[in-house]
C-alpha cells in the first residue's frame, strides 16, 4: 500500500546498467576476473544476478568517465574478497585525498546510513574492462 506522499518507484526494484563498447570483453573480464557468469542475455546485452539484485552489462557506443562508483558489491569479508579478486588479476584503484586514503587498496569511510545499523563502511574500487569503476564494500558494525 503507498502513502501519498510515497514515490511511485518507492516499490520498485532498481537494476544497474553499465555500458561496455566491446561485450566479448566484458564478458570475459566478468567470468575471470569476478568469477560471474550471465544468467541470460539477448543480443547487446548480458543479465547478470548476485544475491537476487540484477545488473546488465550492455553494448554502447558510449563510454563510461569511470570518475564515480556505477556500481558496488556489498560482502561480508572485504580482505578476502580484494586478495582473491587480486589474485584473478584485479587491479584496485589507489586513493589518497585529504580525509580518505586507501591501505593496500582498501579505505576507511566513515559513517553510514543509519538504517544500515553500521558506524562506518571499508571500501575497495576497481575498474572492469570497459572503465566502468566498481565497488566493493563491507559495513563496520
Amino acid at each position: 500500500m503507498t502513502t501519498e506522499n510515497e514515490g511511485v518507484l518507492a516499490g520498485a526494484r532498481v537494476a544497474t546498467r553499465l555500458p561496455a563498447q566491446d561485450l566479448d570483453r566484458a564478458r570475459r573480464f566478468y567470468a575471470e576476473r569476478l568469477g560471474l557468469e550471465p544468467v541470460d542475455e539477448r543480443p547487446g546485452g548480458l543479465l547478470y544476478r548476485c544475491a537476487g539484485a540484477d545488473f546488465v552489462v550492455f553494448r554502447s557506443t558510449g563510454t563510461s568517465p569511470g570518475t564515480f562508483t556505477q556500481m558496488a558489491f556489498e560482502v561480508d569479508d572485504i580482505e578476502r574478497v580484494v586478495a582473491e579478486l587480486k589474485r584473478r588479476g584485479v587491479v584496485f584503484e589507489d586513493v589518497d585525498v585529504p580525509g580518505f586514503r586507501t591501505r593496500d587498496g582498501i579505505a576507511e569511510v566513515e559513517g553510514n546510513y543509519p538504517s544500515k545499523g553500521a558506524r562506518g563502511e571499508r571500501g575497495a574500487w576497481f575498474r572492469d574492462s570497459e572503465g566502468n569503476l566498481l565497488g566493493v564494500g563491507e559495513p563496520v558494525v
